[in-house]
């Protein structure tokens, strides 16, 4: 985010998007970080995650809202026609637009 401070969240609602989660690992470690800033509620949202992912979430965030949990989860990319990486340029490019 360059010289941008992050928004605060303390007594907000804070809410992580993502493309889908396959392990939530990294969904996991989110939560925690975000956690400590004391939002009044944690949100999880995504299109599409693994049953097992999704059971692990729920128990972490405060909501999670998944549109679908298929019963043969192989990886976040077999859902989606195009799932190339975003280029570090393009992210930097979009959050000078904020």
């Amino acid at each position: 985010m360059g010289d941008k401070l992050p928004e605060a969240v303390k007594d907000k609602t804070a809410i992580i998007v993502d493309d889908g989660i396959a392990t939530g690992n990294t969904l996991l470690a989110s939560v925690e970080i975000l956690r400590k800033q004391q939002p009044a509620k944690i949100v999880v949202a995504v299109p599409v995650a693994s049953s097992k992912a999704a059971k692990k979430l729920a128990h972490k965030a405060d909501e999670i809202v998944v549109v679908t949990v298929p019963d043969m989860f192989y990886g976040v990319g077999q859902f989606y026609e195009d799932f190339t990486q975003v280029s570090d340029e393009e992210v930097i490019k979009d959050l000078k637009k904020m």
